[in-house]
């Protein structure tokens, strides 16, 4: 199948149920694993997997998914082996040097979230020169989550929200969801309609803990690195088939369906 018949067939595949995700969120999980069936170092899983994050950034242009968030680095991996920390930063450094101007030219706005101050001043500087450069393009915002943690995010948001209660800035009684939510790191993203974690496990791991509350999770066997186009199709297929209700019953759901399509 040729290129433009592969993204044109991808394009009709809309489920009755509704649309494509418009945010997805990625634990790209396996590396490790993979690197260890292939007889390789870890390290080299965790190149090989950069060629899955340019083959997801792809799909979702494809798609024309508009934001996609990557869980690269938690706040729990400085806990890994020095060596293997270490080979980890240089890689994260390495590829915002070289694959920013790529991005640039794909038009895709890169946003990188998290404690960045944990990060040395070169990773630092290359993160907001990375920003800077696509930071007007309008194509797909891909955000990096590095040195992140979803417990972390909404803690950091209570936190200046404390300080606004205290300078006056804000009445205690006026705190709610919508408080904590304009706080946190992503805040200037739509909450995942679809998070997918690869590698196995079934479980969040601290990753956007407040902004997964009504996402569909898919999860898969397949390691991150080998994680390819086809993958990504059976992701979205599973997510196509999902009545989303929000709380509501599907009754309800069927008749805003009928309102919307009369």
């Amino acid at each position: 199948m040729s290129e433009e018949n592969h993204v044109a067939s991808k394009e009709m595949k809309v489920s009755s149920f509704g649309s494509l995700p418009t945010h997805i969120a990625v634990i790209m999980d396996g590396n490790g694993r993979w690197a260890k069936q292939h007889g390789l170092p870890r390290i080299a899983g965790h190149r090989r997997g950069l060629e899955s994050v340019r083959t997801m950034v792809k799909a979702c242009a494809d798609y024309k998914i508009p934001y996609l968030t990557l869980f690269a680095f938690s706040s729990e991996n400085w806990k890994r082996p020095p060596a293997e920390v270490n080979l980890l930063m240089d890689l994260f450094a390495n590829a915002l040097e070289q694959k920013a101007r790529r991005l640039h030219e794909n038009n895709v706005c890169l946003r990188i979230v998290g404690e960045i101050n944990r990060f040395t001043p070169k990773i630092r500087m290359l993160i907001q020169r990375a920003e800077t450069l696509t930071r007007g393009n309008n194509g797909l915002r891909l955000t990096i989550a590095a040195n992140y943690g979803g417990r972390w995010d909404v803690t950091q948001a209570c936190q200046q929200i404390v300080q606004d209660v205290t300078a006056g800035k804000l009445k205690a009684e006026d705190v709610n969801a919508d408080t904590i939510a304009r706080r946190l790191a992503t805040a200037y993203l739509p909450e995942p309609d679809l998070f997918i974690r690869t590698g196995g496990e079934q479980r969040v791991s601290n990753f956007l803990l407040w902004q997964l509350a009504y996402t569909e999770l898919y999860f898969t066997e397949t390691l991150w690195p080998a994680f390819d186009h086809k993958e990504f199709d059976q992701a979205i297929a599973s997510f196509e088939k999902r009545e989303r209700r929000f709380g509501k019953t599907g009754d309800q759901i069927v008749k805003q369906r009928q309102i919307r399509n009369a």
